[in-house]
């Protein structure tokens, strides 16, 4: 099963498939990761907080 690069988190195979470029079986950055998010084709650290919850 897909997990997440940054937090190891479990991914749903869709989710894998939607945010990934093709050839690469995990994401760089998932939901869960509340600190970074997906920048091109880069992971950088969130400018402010997600307000998640």
């Amino acid at each position: 099963m897909p997990e997440c690069q940054n937090c190891g988190a479990f991914v749903t195979p869709a989710y894998a498939r939607v945010f990934t470029p093709d050839g690469i079986e995990e994401p760089r950055a998932c939901p869960s990761c509340e600190d970074v998010v997906r920048d091109g084709a880069d992971v950088r650290r969130a400018r402010s907080t997600r307000n998640t919850g």
